[in-house]
Order: C-alpha cells, then sequence, then structure tokens
C-alpha cells in the first residue's frame, strides 16, 4: 500500500471489472515496453498501464474527509493479533519455505540461502495502529543473505527494519534507491530495469514490470525511483512470483505465457473504496483474476492484517478472496498463511503449514 497515495485516480484503469465489461484489450508488450524504455521519463519513471496522474494531494483529502467510509461499523471487529515466530524449526529444516513474517514482508529460505522480501519489523509512519505486532526477538531472524525491495513507500522500504540487518546485506532494488541505501551505509547492493536478472548459482531474481508507482516526498513528487515484481527461481528449480503493491493490468497473461509459476505471492490489501484504490491496488475479483493469467499451481496472499491502509477491516482480505475462489471453483488452489506461519515444500514439492501449535497440510 502506498502511504502517501497522493494520485488522481478517479477512474480504474485497467480494472478486471472494466475489462470484462467493456472488452478492454492489451495494447502493450512487457518486453517491448522495457527494452524502448517507455517507462522512462524526464527525471521520473513513467507507469505506462495508468493513465492516471499521481502527485496530487486533493485526492487523499476527498478520500479522508468527504467519502463515505461504508465499512467503519466492522472495525470493532478487528483484533491484534502478535506475532511470535519459530525461526528454529526454519534454521533447521532443509526444504524450501516461506515464512509470512507481517504486513508483505516474506522470508524465503532457498537451500542454504535466506531471501527477505519488503521487510518491516516494527511500525510505520503515521497514525497507524499495528495489528499484527512481532513478538519474537527481531535477532532470531536468520540474518538474509538477499534483501528484496518492491518499491519505496513506507510500508515497503522501512529504514529501522533495513538498519537492523548487517551492512553487507545484499539489496536488490529497482532503480533509483541508492541515496536511501547510502544513508544506511548498506554498499552491497544490485539495482535492476524491468526485465533484468540477478543470477548466483542456481539462483535467479528477475524485476517484472507491475502497473503501480511509488513516493516518499510529496515535495519531491512521485516516481522519482521505479517499482515492480519479483520472479524468483530458486536453486531447487520451483518459481515465485512475488506482485509488490500492483493494480490489475494485461501484464499477467504475458507474465503467466513466459514463465511457469508455482507460487504466487500476491499483495492484497488496501482495496476500499475502489474510486480511489483501483489505480493502486487489486481487489480480491482482481486477484483472482491476476492469479488466473499467471498459471501459478499456488496463491498466497499477504498485505493484509497489519495496517488498515484502506477502508476495509485488517481481516476482511482473506474472507473476500475465498468467496471469489469458491465462486470460480478454485478454492483448493490458496494457501491459508498467517502471519508468523511458515510454508514448507517437501521433495515432491507439496505443500504443508508449521506453526508453534499445528501442521496443516495443502
Amino acid at each position: 500500500m502506498c502511504l502517501l497515495p497522493f494520485g488522481s485516480i478517479s477512474k480504474a484503469a485497467f480494472s478486471a471489472e472494466k475489462k470484462k465489461d467493456v472488452g478492454i484489450q492489451s495494447v502493450f508488450n512487457l518486453r517491448e515496453i522495457a527494452r524502448k524504455k517507455i517507462h522512462h521519463g524526464k527525471n521520473q519513471f513513467v507507469n505506462p498501464f495508468n493513465r492516471e496522474n499521481f502527485g496530487s494531494p486533493w485526492r487523499i483529502i476527498q478520500w479522508k474527509l468527504f467519502s463515505k467510509n461504508n465499512f467503519k461499523a466492522f472495525y470493532d471487529k478487528e483484533r491484534v493479533t502478535p506475532v511470535s515466530i519459530d525461526w528454529k524449526t526454519v534454521k533447521d529444516k532443509e526444504n524450501l519455505s516461506i515464512t509470512f513474517v507481517k504486513h508483505s514482508c516474506v522470508m524465503i529460505k532457498d537451500v542454504d540461502k535466506y531471501i527477505l522480501v519488503d521487510p518491516l519489523f516494527f511500525g510505520i509512519p503515521g497514525f497507524f495502529q499495528d495489528f499484527s505486532p512481532l513478538t519474537s526477538d527481531i535477532n532470531e531472524i536468520p540474518p538474509p543473505d538477499y534483501v528484496l525491495i518492491t518499491h519505496g513507500h513506507y510500508d515497503h522500504l522501512d529504514k529501522p527494519s533495513l538498519a537492523s540487518l548487517r551492512k553487507d546485506t545484499h539489496v536488490i532494488t529497482p532503480l533509483g534507491y541508492n541515496d536511501i541505501l547510502d544513508d544506511l551505509k548498506m554498499k552491497r547492493r544490485t539495482q535492476m530495469d524491468w526485465f533484468d536478472t540477478f543470477s548466483e548459482g542456481k539462483l535467479e531474481i528477475t524485476l517484472l514490470p507491475c502497473n503501480h508507482w511509488t513516493m516518499r516526498n510529496p515535495v519531491v513528487g512521485p516516481n522519482r525511483s521505479l517499482w515492480g515484481s519479483f520472479l524468483i527461481k530458486t536453486s531447487d528449480g520451483f518459481t515465485i512470483y512475488i506482485s509488490g503493491d500492483t493494480s490489475y493490468f494485461d501484464g499477467f497473461s504475458q507474465i503467466g505465457k513466459e514463465f511457469s509459476i508455482d507460487l504466487a505471492i500476491f499483495n492484497l490489501g488496501a482495496y476500499e473504496p475502489r474510486w480511489f484504490m483501483a489505480a493502486s491496488h487489486m481487489n480480491p475479483y482482481e486477484t483472482v483474476q491476476a492469479f488466473q493469467e499467471l498459471g501459478a499451481r499456488h496463491l498466497l496472499i499477504v498485505h493484509w492484517g497489519t495496517f488498515r491502509l484502506g477502508d476495509e477491516p485488517v481481516h476482511y482480505p482473506p474472507r473476500d478472496l475465498k468467496r471469489e475462489l469458491v465462486k470460480r471453483g478454485i478454492s483448493d488452489r490458496v494457501i491459508d498463511l498467517k502471519h508468523g506461519q511458515t510454508l514448507f515444500y517437501d521433495d515432491f514439492a507439496k505443500p504443508y503449514i508449521i506453526c508453534s501449535s499445528y501442521q496443516d497440510k495443502i
């Protein structure tokens, strides 16, 4: 979710509902956009999939002060759920694993390497309640070999969390984050443009296009840095797609045709109200649509349950997603991973969840 969503988003550009209703066809090729650097503007990056003019503060004022919130009556059902993670089991087991830390932060263990995505261990700037505070010692977290940053919004690029890591941690980001990493004195870094690939041994990490934007300072303005999704081909040959924040676009079908994806991790949260959020985040309908177009075997959602960044209560996304999956008859494809839980894959690529109190077969 963008903490500073100062965008003009009165239209749901390329939303799945819009596409379904009026038959919007794909008019772009992701590889061609990347090759021609169409997303590179003058002194800023450009979202070629979204016509919205991000940067005006008046939209957020309209949302917060003048828009009707249809969900306030349900906020009393929200619960604070402290998160404690069994890192010892993660370290001891040799299987490929994915741990849902909180918000959009996940830790992937690939053989003997750890990949941490959008690290967030604390709160975020602003008056946002933390509904999933970490109670386990962050010093118990396995030191990541790689940190992936999807974009620069404050709930995805958290300087205090990065500062808690070793200075020699290899940080992999889209273009444009040198100033922040310089401040943190994190010198080992790789910056990537769309479709650039970092590889080490059998591990391959590719930055893919997505339909989003970024901003850290409203005075400086939006999109001074790039944003993206990640495709991780693990050393075991298992492929994980990390959506990052994105709204719906026809790029999912192109990515699905080019790559074979085992697990798609989608950000689902901060999707209401649609008139404001549609150009930045997908709702459950669009998430299922994107998942099907990717052709991934399993679906896992993050970006929910920690901060209420949209109008919907923090516990709504999994519930709303399951309803959409049931409608399409694919509810068996979702992995119901909660904060603090770890998803393991055995030698037969059979996923199962382990937490401190129970083990579930998927």
